[in-house]
């Protein structure tokens, strides 16, 4: 599976498996469904529940410090968050890898 961490990350390298790890958790037992509305854009629909808007807000800010080219928009519901995802031109690959990583781990048991 492709990776979706470009080399112009600066979290740690030891740390970049963590990070995906966190991300795998809430895709597989979160995401509702992903759309590409737009070529640099993705939104994913997350189920929502207790403290799970929280999660997600502190795992993007963490992400946006390190991988600044994302930029993340929460949009909470009563049943539903949203999150939007774009990238410039540039980072149109990662936000692909990111797509197929998410939609793979989608309901997924993790270990």
């Amino acid at each position: 599976m492709t990776t979706w961490v470009p080399r112009s990350c600066t979290l740690p390298t030891t740390e970049q498996p963590l990070r995906v790890a966190e991300f795998d958790a809430l895709f597989a037992e979160r995401l509702a469904g992903s759309s590409r509305p737009e070529r640099l854009r993705l939104e994913l629909v997350l189920t929502g529940g207790k403290g799970v808007e929280e999660t997600v807000r502190d795992l993007v800010a963490r992400e946006s410090d390190c991988c600044s080219f994302f930029t993340f928009t929460i949009e909470p519901g009563p049943d539903h968050i949203r999150l939007d995802v774009q990238v410039d031109g540039a980072h149109e690959a990662v936000l692909d890898a990111l797509q197929e990583r998410a939609t793979a781990t989608a309901g997924r048991e993790l270990p």
